[in-house]
């Protein structure tokens, strides 16, 4: 059985197993904010998400990731649908995500119904890194 619950406390060790980005005060302000979800097979953590507030007033998924022995098994596509959800509920008409042009996870966002919106290109020495691919989705 699968259930997605907002982050708490105790999933700290799991949750930095996955996302190696994040500081600890961004993770206690996710756990605050209510900005995070982990997703459970059975009671087992498999999988988290997590989002900000692009220019203060769209969310946007900065991390989602489902831990590799469960990868390709459709979880990602709960722990998204699961999001979108929540913020139709809580009165959004738009979301934002990225990815890099590397990874492979520009054909799952597509495959969700997410429109291609532009890409960002770091060159400033030390922060290099691949394109970021932008995708929207509108709500509702």
């Amino acid at each position: 059985m699968i259930s997605i619950r907002y982050v708490q406390k105790e999933d700290e060790a799991f949750w930095f197993s996955l996302d190696n980005h994040l500081s600890k005060q961004e993770f206690e302000k996710k756990i605050r904010d209510r900005m995070g979800y982990v997703l459970l097979q059975e009671s087992t953590p498999i999988g988290i998400l997590r989002y900000n507030l692009f220019w203060d007033n769209t969310p946007f998924c900065t991390m989602l990731f489902i831990d590799d022995a469960h990868q390709h098994k459709g979880y990602g596509a709960k722990l998204m649908a699961f999001w979108e959800e929540e913020m139709l509920s809580l009165g959004y008409g738009m979301l934002m995500t990225s990815t890099q042009a590397d990874e492979e996870a520009q054909h799952f966002y597509r495959k969700l119904g997410y429109l291609d919106a532009g890409g960002l290109l770091l060159t400033i020495p030390g922060y290099e890194q691949p394109m970021e691919l932008f995708f929207t989705k509108r709500l509702g």
